[in-house]
């Protein structure tokens, strides 16, 4: 008689079947890292926030959906239904509103919080890449590997009034904490004792700008930058003097002939110290772009292992053993330069952070820019909340009893018992994101977005 057939590809809690990374319970910190990078509102956003989100696609390379099309007619329950399965932990959410105000959401899923950012300024990849002497676009292997996240400014030391002068607002502690730990979450974290230099193509920058002390409410500003991390090998003649000695390979036949090669115009310096001293002096300015500098930063790394064994078999191979065994016990042999280059791919963004929120794009508002409640209106909003989570838990008792109460009925007619978690789709959600995803059915369900701007009035429950 033949054995049965076993689903090991589709079937859940088949013998031999991995669980999907989704569906893994996890802990934090533990699961890949993915995002999903959406425009809500599909073509209502306008040509230019659709590119915008384009770039950013590709700056978040390469845990993300590269290739996702949005609808008109999609709602935000549509993609945080999807996130628990696709394993998706970040969702990043552009939208315009009525006024013409570029927002960006960035939510966790799938239980929150989520931060609303108003996008002041952009520039897309194209303008950057405009306003730079020599571009250099990414290249595909480049975007291989997740960039470098280089945070700067995230935290500040708390400065106390001088003279008895009231204190400036602060922006709380635990909300800076907050920011910083969901933005080292977008990409996985980097062993730098592990990590191969040539395994780091990109670098994303993310700076906070100082509060202005004149304002009356404390300010959140970040500038992203996107760079692309060029190494090479540091050349101990400065860069000045190359220059000389290729405009004096010009005067010999066989020389490059470019117009890089050509002399420098020292007519206005006094004397070729200044020159050597400030190359940009005799073009009279500092540089053609900020983003494009001319000098390279150069940082000492440990050799490649083929090199160290090629310096080692060279060493036995000498005639003088003192010497080589001296080289030997010097720790900088097998060290060696590397020059270091930064080329901006885009896109640029200037976010400032307006609200935080629990949960994902519904929930309890946990700081907001513009309005600050008293201690009785916050009380207030917290019985509010509280009201839901006990009418959310009542709903959920019910869904539960309404289910046993059909198992029992099939058992009593005889019938098989169904799964109704599994019904089919071979995909199921853990009882802690079900009641996520459940939670915000009522709010997520409608159209969120498009026309809502973030100056609004905070909720009060």
């Amino acid at each position: 008689m033949a054995k049965g057939r076993v689903k090991k590809r589709t079937h859940i809690g088949a013998p031999g079947r991995q669980t999907a990374p989704g569906n893994a319970p996890s802990k934090p910190g533990e699961r890949t890292p993915k995002s999903m990078v959406i425009r809500i509102g599909a073509s209502e956003v306008g040509p230019s926030v659709t590119q915008l989100v384009r770039d950013v696609r590709t700056m978040m390379e390469p845990q993300t959906a590269t290739r996702l099309r949005e609808r008109r007619s999609n709602k935000l329950r549509d993609y945080t239904t999807m996130a628990g399965p696709l394993g998706v932990s970040h969702l990043l959410l552009f939208s315009k509103s009525s006024s013409g105000n570029t927002n960006m959401r960035l939510a966790l899923t799938p239980r929150g919080p989520t931060f609303h950012f108003r996008v002041e300024k952009y520039s897309l990849c194209k303008d950057v890449q405009k306003s730079m002497r020599r571009p250099k676009i990414g290249a595909n292997d480049n975007h291989l590997t997740p960039p470098l996240l280089v945070m700067n400014h995230f935290t500040t030391q708390p400065k106390e009034g001088v003279n008895g002068e009231q204190q400036p607002p602060q922006i709380p502690k635990h909300l800076e904490s907050l920011t910083t730990t969901v933005f080292q979450s977008l990409f996985p974290p980097i062993n730098p004792t592990t990590t191969p230099l040539k395994g780091i193509k990109r670098v994303l920058l993310l700076d906070r700008k100082p509060s202005d002390p004149a304002s009356d409410s404390a300010s959140y500003i970040l500038d992203l930058r996107h760079f692309a991390i060029e190494t090479r090998t540091a050349k101990s003649v400065p860069k000045v003097l190359r220059k000389l000695d290729a405009a004096e390979k010009l005067k010999h036949p066989g020389g490059q002939k470019r117009k890089r090669g050509a002399l420098p115009n020292l007519g206005k310096l006094d004397d070729v110290a200044d020159y050597l001293l400030d190359p940009h002096a005799a073009d009279g300015f500092t540089s053609g772009s900020d983003s494009e500098p001319d000098t390279d930063a150069e940082v000492e790394v440990l050799a490649p292992i083929a090199q160290r064994v090629q310096r080692r078999n060279t060493k036995k191979s000498s005639d003088d053993a003192a010497r080589s065994s001296s080289d030997r016990r010097d720790p900088r042999v097998n060290v060696e330069k590397k020059g270091i280059k930064l080329h901006e791919l885009g896109p640029r963004l200037r976010l400032r952070l307006t609200k935080v929120e629990e949960g994902v794009c519904a929930g309890k508002v946990m700081w907001h820019e513009y309005i600050h409640k008293t201690k009785e209106e916050l009380k207030r909003m917290d019985r509010v909340h509280e009201v839901r989570r006990q009418e959310k838990e009542a709903r959920k008792r019910e869904q539960r009893a309404n289910v046993e109460r059909k198992r029992a009925e099939r058992r009593a007619r005889g019938e098989p018992e169904v799964d109704e978690e599994d019904d089919g789709e071979g995909v199921g959600l853990s009882d802690a994101e079900d009641d996520e995803w459940d939670d915000e059915e009522g709010d997520a369900g409608e159209d969120v977005v498009g026309g809502m701007d973030e100056d609004d009035a905070m909720e009060d429950g």
